[in-house]
C-alpha cells in the first residue's frame, strides 16, 4: 500500500461484539455526514463508547490523516486537555506555546476524525477545544462522547436509547436486549440456550432491565451461579427498595468492613429517576449484593484508580489485614468474571484490568461510606511514589523499554499522584514524584506536562532540599527540550547553591550538565567545554550517570566543532561502552546519533548512515520525538553527502513531519540548524523545485512506522560511494 493510502490512527479494538444498534449507525454517520461536531448522550451503561468506537471504525476510509480516540477517562483536570490531545496525536510540542494553539495548528491541514470519549466531567474545557479546534482545521471532524451535550451551536446530538425489549415471548426473537442476554450468558454458561421454559423468564428480565445493555451484562454474568427465573424473582425486590427504602449495611461475615446494599436502596421516596437510570442502578446494586464482603471491599477499594491497573499495583494498594495480599488475584478473577471489572489484553502479555466509569463511580461512593477515601488516596500515592523512584533508579539498565511502557500505561494513575501530592506537598511527595519522573518529561516526548507538573510542584515546596534539586534539574532538561537555554541556565543556577547547601554530588553534576547543556544552545562552546569536562572529569573512574552522558554529548559536539572528532568519538565510545554494560538504550541512541555527525565530519557517510538509522529506530520505540527529529536530519545529512538528491529531499520531509509536532526548529543549535539549510539547498538544486517538493511532501507524508519510511522511490543508499570506507570499516 502507498504512504498516502495509508489510515494512521490509535482506534482501540472491539473486545466483544456489539448487538444491533443498526439504525443508530445510520443516524450517526448522517449525522457525521452533514456536521463536523456530532455528540452521543445518554445515561451511563447505555454503550456510547461502544457505538462511537463502531461509528468511528466504519468512517475511517473518509479521513487520510486517521482517528484519532481520546480517553478522558482518566483526566480530572480540564487543564490538561490539550495535551491529552496531544499525546494521544501523538504530537509532543517543544515550545512553550498554549498547548491548545499547538494542537490546532497541528490539526489545520488535516483531514481527521478526533473522537474526545467520556466528556460529562469536562464538559466545558471539551466544549472550549471542540470549538477551538474546528475554528482552526476546516478538514477536522469530531465525535465525542458524553451523558451531556457539550453545549455548542453547531452541535448535532444522537441521543442513544436503550436496546428495544420483547412485548411478550412472540417477540423475543426481534427484541436486542434478549439477544445480547442470551450472548452474554452463554460466555458465562457455555451452551446456554433459551427453551420454552425459560422464555417468560428471559422476557421479563430483559423488560426488568429495560434494555440497558451494561445492565444486561452485569445480569448475565450472574446466570453462572443462579438460573434465569432465580434472577428474576430477586429484581423486583430490588426495584421497591429503590422506591420505598432508605436500608442499612449489612452484617459483615468475615470481619471486612461492609460495603452495605446499593445507594439506590437508600434513596429518599418520592424522588423521581428515569427507569432505564433505576435499572441500572438497581442491576449494580444488585450485582453488589450477590458479591462477598471481600469482593465488595475490593470492588470499592479498586475505584482509586484512575484507568487502569495491574495485579500488583491493586495488592499495593488494596491489600491489608481484611484483604490479605495472596486473595486479590483470586478476588480479581471473580469480578473479571461478574463484569464488574474487564480484562485489558495488552501487546507485551502482561494482565490489566479497569472498571467501567458507572462500576466505578459506585465502588468509589461505598469507598467514601466506609471512610476509606483518603487513605486509599495515599496508599495510591504511596504506590506510585515508588514506582517512579524505582523507574528512575532502573532507567539507565536492560529494562528501559520495559519501563517506558510500564510508565506509559500508568500515566493515568501517575496524573491522580501528582494532582493529590500538590494537595498535599509536605514530605517533598510533589517535587520527588515529579523530579522522578525526569525520563518520562524529558525523554519519551511528555516535555509539556513535565513543566506543568514541575513548575507546580516547585511552586508549592520551595524550601531547598535534596528533592527540589532533582526536580529543577528535571526542569532544566525540559526546558532543554523546549529550546529555552535562559531557562535553562536559570536552574542550572539554583541548583548548584542547593549542591553546596547539601555537600550533594550528585546535585553538582546535574547544575554543571545543565549548565553545558545551556552554553551550547547558546553557541557559547568555550563554556560549554569547561561545565561539561568538570563532570566528566569526575566520573572518569567511575560507571557513568544520566548527567554524565549529557556532558558526553555536550563535549563531544564541542570537539566536533573544533574538528577534534579523534576526541569526540573517544568520549562518546566510552558512553556506548557505559551503555551497553548496562543496557541502557536511550543514551545509546543519542550518542549514536552523535556518532553519526562525527562520521560526516570525517566524510565516512555509510558509517554515518548506519548510526543515524540505528539511533532513530530506538528513538522510535521510546516515542522520543526530538530523539527521532534530529536523527532524522543526519540521516538526510549523510544522504546528501552521498550525493542522493531524492532521498535527501524524502528524509527532511520525513524529518520534517516530526519536527512539525515540535516547537524550536534543532533546539536553536545553530550547527544543526545550518546543517539542514545546507541539505535542502543541495537537494533543491539537483532536483529542481518541483520535483523536490514533490519528494519531500511525499516523505512528510509517510507515516513513522510504515514498513520503510527511510526509503523513497530511489535505491538505498550503498557501501562504495564516494567518501566511503571499505565495508569492513563500516560500524
Amino acid at each position: 500500500m502507498e504512504p498516502t493510502e495509508r489510515r494512521p490512527g490509535n482506534l482501540p479494538p472491539e473486545t466483544t461484539s456489539m448487538v444491533g444498534r443498526g439504525l443508530e449507525l445510520r443516524q450517526l454517520e448522517r449525522l457525521c455526514g452533514r456536521s463536523r461536531l456530532v455528540t452521543v448522550t445518554g445515561v451511563g451503561g447505555v454503550g456510547k463508547s461502544r457505538l462511537a468506537r463502531r461509528a468511528a471504525a466504519g468512517l475511517r476510509p473518509r479521513f487520510a490523516d486517521g482517528v484519532w480516540w481520546v480517553e478522558l477517562t482518566g483526566l480530572s483536570e480540564g487543564t490538561l486537555l490539550a495535551h491529552s490531545i496531544a499525546e494521544t496525536l501523538p504530537l509532543s510540542d517543544q515550545s512553550t506555546r498554549p498547548m491548545l494553539d499547538v494542537v490546532a495548528d497541528y490539526l489545520a491541514d488535516r483531514e481527521l476524525l478526533l473522537v474526545l470519549d467520556t466528556c460529562e466531567h469536562l464538559t466545558d474545557a471539551c466544549a472550549m477545544a471542540a470549538e477551538a479546534l474546528l475554528r482552526a482545521a476546516p478538514k477536522l471532524q469530531i465525535m465525542a462522547t458524553s451523558r451531556r451535550r457539550l453545549g455548542l451551536m453547531a452541535e448535532e446530538v444522537l441521543i442513544l436509547e436503550p436496546l428495544r425489549v420483547p412485548r411478550d415471548q412472540e417477540d423475543m426473537d426481534d427484541s436486542e436486549a434478549v439477544t445480547l442476554l442470551v450472548e452474554r450468558a452463554a460466555e458465562t454458561v457455555p451452551g446456554f440456550t433459551v427453551d420454552a421454559a425459560d422464555a417468560t423468564a428471559v422476557v421479563r428480565l430483559s423488560q426488568l432491565l429495560e434494555g440497558l445493555p451494561l445492565a444486561i451484562e452485569l445480569a448475565a454474568a450472574r446466570l453462572g451461579r443462579m438460573p434465569v427465573d432465580e434472577l428474576v424473582k430477586r429484581l423486583p425486590d430490588r426495584f421497591g427498595l429503590l422506591q420505598d427504602s432508605d436500608g442499612a449495611p449489612e452484617e459483615a461475615t468475615d470481619g471486612a468492613p461492609d460495603c452495605g446494599p446499593s445507594p439506590a436502596s437508600r434513596s429518599r421516596p418520592g424522588r423521581q429517576v428515569p427507569p432505564w437510570h433505576r435499572a441500572l442502578r438497581t442491576t449494580i446494586g444488585w450485582s453488589h449484593e450477590l458479591c462477598t464482603p471481600a469482593e465488595r471491599l475490593l470492588w470499592a477499594r479498586l475505584s482509586v484508580f484512575a484507568g487502569s491497573f495491574d495485579t500488583e499495583a491493586a495488592v499495593a494498594v488494596c491489600a491489608d489485614e481484611h484483604l490479605p495480599e495472596e486473595d486479590i488475584p483470586g478476588l480479581l478473577g471473580v469480578l473479571v468474571d461478574t463484569s464488574i471489572a474487564n480484562w485489558l489484553p495488552t501487546p507485551e502479555g502482561s494482565d490489566r484490568f479497569r472498571m467501567l466509569d458507572t462500576v466505578r463511580e459506585y465502588g468509589a461512593h461505598w469507598l467514601r461510606e466506609l471512610g476509606e477515601e483518603e487513605p486509599l488516596r495515599h496508599r495510591h500515592l504511596a504506590h506510585y511514589r515508588a514506582f517512579a523512584r524505582q523507574a528512575d533508579s532502573e532507567w539507565l539498565g536492560p529494562e528501559q523499554l520495559t519501563w517506558y511502557t510500564r510508565t506509559a500505561a500508568e500515566y493515568s494513575n501517575l496524573r491522580a499522584a501528582l494532582d493529590l501530592s500538590l494537595l498535599r506537598p509536605e514530605g517533598h511527595a510533589a517535587l520527588e514524584l515529579a523530579g522522578n519522573l525526569w525520563f518520562f518529561w524529558h525523554a519519551c516526548g511528555f516535555p509539556r506536562e513535565g513543566q506543568y507538573y514541575l513548575a507546580q510542584a516547585l511552586a508549592a515546596d520551595r524550601a531547598p532540599s535534596p528533592e527540589r534539586g532533582k526536580a529543577l534539574w528535571a526542569e532544566g532538561m525540559v526546558f532543554a527540550t523546549l529550546g529555552d537555554p535562559e531557562a535553562v541556565g536559570a536552574r542550572a543556577t539554583e541548583i548548584a547553591s542547593t549542591a553546596v547547601r547539601f555537600g550533594c554530588a550528585a546535585t553538582a553534576d546535574r547544575a554543571d550538565t545543565l549548565s553545558s547543556v545551556a552554553a551550547v544552545m547558546l553557541g557559547d562552546h568555550a563554556r560549554a567545554a569547561t561545565f561539561s569536562q568538570a563532570v566528566l572529569d569526575r566520573h572518569r573512574c567511575s560507571p557513568m550517570a544520566q548527567p554524565a552522558h549529557s556532558a558526553g554529548f555536550v563535549r563531544s559536539m564541542v570537539y566536533i566543532k573544533e574538528g577534534r572528532i579523534d576526541e569526540a568519538v573517544a568520549v562518546l565510545d566510552h558512553v556506548r561502552a557505559d551503555c551497553d554494560r548496562h543496557g541502557e538504550q536511550w543514551s545509546r541512541a543519542f550518542a549514536d546519533y552523535m556518532c553519526a555527525r562525527a562520521e560526516l565530519a570525517r566524510g565516512r557517510v555509510a558509517a554515518a548512515f548506519d548510526h543515524g538509522q540505528a539511533s532513530w529506530l530506538t528513538k522510535r520505540r521510546l516515542d522520543d520525538s526530538l530523539g527521532m527529529a534530529v536523527a532524522l536530519d543526519v540521516l538526510a545529512a549523510a544522504a546528501s553527502a552521498a550525493g542522493d538528491a531524492r532521498r535527501t529531499a524524502h528524509l527532511l520531509g520525513l524529518a520534517q513531519q516530526v519536527w512539525d509536532t515540535l516547537g524550536t526548529p534543532q533546539i536553536g543549535v545553530s550547527e544543526w540548524i545550518a546543517t539542514r539549510r545546507t541539505c535542502e539547498e543541495q537537494a533543491r538544486r539537483a532536483l529542481g523545485d518541483d520535483v523536490y517538493a514533490t519528494v519531500f511532501q511525499n516523505g512528510h507524508r509517510t507515516p513513522q512506522d510504515a514498513p520503510d519510511p527511510l526509503t523513497p522511490e530511489a535505491a538505498p543508499l550503498r557501501a562504495g560511494q564516494p567518501g566511503d570506507p571499505p565495508p569492513e570499516d563500516r560500524v
